[in-house]
């Protein structure tokens, strides 16, 4: 879209990247973001809710087949350590980009602990949208990079008066 001069109708700088389940309404928190922040809360408190349901039957059902002891124990600890792996990489994502080739070695590891994700989720969303620290720091650099861009020159400088 332009106007009849051939301009952008668009502001030009940067834009803010949007948030999942959020879009951008993290920016001025309008457009029911308090709604959409207690919605994502309530969804993964009653996901892990759910998962930690389906993990309990998954664990009678060893206990059901006599498997012994310490496959049992293997499998607690297993899922136990992977859901705190879990937790502390969902967590360290909401303040810093996580690198991508750690993410793709980690795949196994946080897909099993999915718990600890959704209880990282859960908490995060009782102060802010999930990711918005780090969305935030980024816009407001993009912005006063912008800014200080745009404002660096005005006109010709050779026509500028001497004093």
């Amino acid at each position: 879209m332009s106007d009849e001069n051939g301009t952008p109708d668009t502001p030009t700088g940067p834009r803010p990247e949007p948030i999942r389940f959020f879009g951008t309404t993290w920016v001025e928190h309008d457009g029911g973001y308090r709604a959409r922040r207690a919605a994502v809360g309530v969804g993964s408190l009653l996901a892990a809710a759910v998962s930690c349901l389906v993990l309990r039957f998954a664990y009678q059902g060893l206990r059901i087949a006599a498997v012994g002891t310490p496959v049992t124990l293997m499998v607690v600890v297993m899922f136990a350590v992977c859901g705190a792996l879990a937790f502390g990489n969902t967590w360290g994502a909401f303040t810093k980009r996580p690198d991508p080739g750690r993410q793709a070695s980690l795949r196994g590891l946080l897909t099993i602990g999915f718990i600890g994700s959704l209880l990282a989720y859960f908490l995060r969303s009782l102060s802010e949208a999930p990711g918005e620290k780090l969305h935030r720091e980024e816009y407001e650099a993009a912005r006063s990079a912008h800014e200080k861009r745009v404002s660096r020159r005005t006109g010709n400088p050779s026509r500028r008066r001497r004093s």
